[in-house]
């Protein structure tokens, strides 16, 4: 009877995750079946062979490929940009001491408190008095330095990078950006590993920010493009679940391979 609340524990997070599996393991699913077989009652449990099929129609539909190729772009030059600024930031408010340093920090954080809703126009009325409007650089150039970047970064340098070893770099004659570049963000790496795995899962789902700035299909990043799939009379959804199961695979497979360095990165330095 000693063991049964562990078991009862390990049941309970048994069901959760099945339950949370579930639309995972039916969407891919979906995507090997028919449109009609879709929606045959009771709907299908296993895979059936219209893959390719629907494939196919999603490419005949979309510019697929390409708005696969933008959303990586995109993905990729937001994470390289957040990185490179949060860790600055990140860096100079842990190890630095300025004018107005505590102040600018509460600003900073002071912004986590504003919803994005409220960006939204703003945001639009500047990148159209800048020409970025129906552009890429609009969705990964406005956020590069996000506010929890620069809070994690900070957290992270502060519990992890010994002021003594800078220190004695200045003592030696190194600058700031040397000391910066070849000792705190290889100290880093947890914490930059763990920022860069956000932030290119977060740009990769973003969904809004290119619906109010992009205009064309060729330039739709995925989830834009296959939004564009629905239709109120006849909505092909063998090959929008085609469409999603491949723009979800990518993340599945970084999510398993680096599952262990986002909890690393988030949990580092919690206890001293």
């Amino acid at each position: 009877m000693k063991h049964t609340p562990k078991f009862l524990a390990y049941a309970i997070v048994g069901i959760g995750a099945l339950l949370m599996l579930a639309p995972f393991y039916f969407m891919f699913v979906f995507a090997t079946q028919s449109r009609t077989d879709i929606f045959n009652v009771p709907p299908p449990l296993w895979f059936n062979g219209e893959l390719l099929a629907n494939v196919k129609l999603l490419t005949t539909r979309l510019p697929f490929w390409r708005n696969v190729g933008w959303s990586l772009y995109v993905g990729l030059m937001s994470t390289a940009l957040t990185l490179l600024f949060c860790s600055m930031a990140g860096y100079a408010f842990a190890m630095l001491e300025f004018r107005f340093k505590k102040a600018l920090f509460a600003l900073v954080m002071g912004t986590l408190m504003v919803p994005s809703f409220m960006n939204m126009i703003p945001s639009f009325m500047v990148m159209d008095a800048l020409g970025w409007i129906d552009t890429h650089r609009a969705l990964y150039l406005p956020g590069a330095a996000s506010a929890f970047g620069i809070f994690l970064m900070r957290q992270f340098a502060a519990s992890t990078v010994p002021r003594e070893l800078l220190s004695a770099a200045r003592i030696d004659g190194a600058s700031e950006l040397g000391i910066y570049w070849r000792i705190a963000l290889p100290l880093m790496k947890p914490a930059l590993g763990t920022l860069g795995l956000i932030t290119f899962i977060s740009s990769w789902n973003n969904f809004m920010n290119p619906l109010i700035v992009l205009r064309s299909a060729d330039n739709y990043t995925l989830p834009l493009a296959l939004r564009s799939l629905f239709s109120t009379t006849s909505t092909e959804w063998g090959a929008l679940m085609a469409g999603s199961a491949i723009a979800t695979l990518p993340l599945l497979v970084l999510f398993v391979i680096s599952s262990r360095q986002l909890i690393a990165g988030l949990t580092a330095g919690a206890v001293k």
